[in-house]
């Protein structure tokens, strides 16, 4: 009957954002390994060369791009986290920025200690931060909430730093084969899983 099939139509119609919303699942990052490459040691002090300092007001635009907040307000915020550093706190509890705002660390100079668990990197002598081996485990700070996962991908350590809103925050460091300079990729993906990639290029200093 006519009637009988307009209804099966509507229903079919109805069901279908169900099945829909149904297949959408939230990204689920995968566990880097905790097992330290043999020979693979970041320990030391690295400065950053010139061109890639040269290049900041595109790293500034990146994040501007992807991070959905306007680039002024993160600005402010790196520079309020520095004071904050310089003064023994952490961050500001009440910070705006978005996820690369507030999780993203840059430097020209890093100062870097690889342990038997893990990685502490100071930026510019101002924030620290510590990663460990394996690591797969809740962050927050402030009212900003994300997943993190790090550790090994061959000879790069690699941090995955994945917010409740679908951006995306992927640090990967990497040494040259004699050791004396190491490249960091900065990977910035917005929630509408635009990316883009920044490469900064550090040489030993003082070691």
């Amino acid at each position: 009957m006519p009637g009988t099939n307009f209804i099966r139509s509507m229903r079919g119609l109805l069901l279908m954002p169900v099945l829909l919303c149904a297949c959408i699942t939230p990204e689920v990052l995968l566990p880097k390994s905790a097992e330290v490459p043999a020979g693979v040691d970041f320990s030391g002090t690295w400065q950053m060369r010139p061109q890639s300092r040269r290049s900041q007001p595109g790293v500034n635009e990146a994040i501007d791009r992807t991070d959905g907040v306007d680039n002024q307000t993160i600005m402010r915020e790196m520079i309020n986290r520095q004071k904050n550093a310089q003064d023994g706190s952490r961050r500001s509890s009440g910070s705006k920025a978005g996820l690369v705002g507030v999780f993203l660390e840059t430097g020209d100079s890093l100062k870097i200690d690889q342990t038997l668990h893990g990685i502490f990197i100071s930026f510019d002598r101002a924030v620290v931060e510590e990663f460990r081996f394996g690591e797969n485990r809740p962050i927050s700070i402030g009212q900003a909430d994300a997943i993190r996962v790090s550790g090994w991908e061959g000879n790069s350590y690699v941090i995955e730093t994945l917010g409740e809103k679908g951006m995306k925050l992927t640090d990967r460091y990497s040494l040259a084969a004699d050791k004396q300079s190491m490249t960091r990729h900065i990977t910035l993906r917005s929630k509408d899983k635009q990316e883009v990639t920044i490469v900064q290029e550090f040489d030993r200093h003082g070691d």
